[in-house]
């Protein structure tokens, strides 16, 4: 089963996975799609607010964040990762539950980027963003740091973050049943 869609003014087909046994979501990523990459990244460069650095989770929204620096200019974007790397120093964490993931996830700042976003307008972005749980955990590491967030952006507002004033993305991406209809 496949969902169509219109994104950035391109077709993709996205495949329709169980995430419980009642509710089913269209997988929707960019990796390897440099094309969308790009669309994608030009289009919500054309609705972003004023921001000093772009911030991500660690792994999907990596290549929109990059696609959208380089586009802007910017000389650097700031990324959360899943995991702490030795070469981080003075680490600032969270912890996150999102829909995509079985289990309790964590995401680490390395120092050096927490001492950039002090004072900072920072610009969240993700690929899709659904119950909210990851933009929360990346606004609690801005806010820990010392910056303030100017905005949040996705390519695809999923299920209850559709009705979200604070959002802006550039479709809705709706949830599905089991037999791949729409829910309502």
């Amino acid at each position: 089963m496949f969902y169509t869609m219109n994104i950035a003014g391109l077709q993709r087909h996205l495949p329709i996975c169980p995430v419980t046994d009642k509710l089913y979501i269209a997988g929707f990523v960019i990796f390897g799609d440099p094309e969308l990459t790009v669309a994608c990244a030009r289009d919500l460069l054309k609705v972003a607010p004023e921001y000093d650095y772009i911030i991500t989770a660690e792994a999907k929204g990596i290549p929109l964040a990059h696609e959208m620096a380089r586009q802007a200019g910017n000389e650097k974007y700031i990324l959360a990762r899943k995991g702490a790397k030795l070469y981080m120093r003075d680490i600032f964490e969270v912890t996150v539950n999102s829909i995509t993931t079985a289990k309790e996830q964590h995401l680490y700042l390395d120092g050096a980027d927490a001492e950039l976003i002090k004072g900072k307008k920072i610009l969240i972005v993700d690929d899709v963003i659904s119950t909210g749980e990851s933009l929360l955990a990346l606004e609690a590491l801005v806010e820990k740091a010392g910056g303030i967030v100017c905005g949040r952006m996705a390519i695809l507002a999923e299920g209850d973050a559709q009705n979200r004033e604070d959002l802006i993305y550039l479709e809705k991406l709706p949830l599905f049943n089991p037999d791949g209809t729409v829910m309502e």
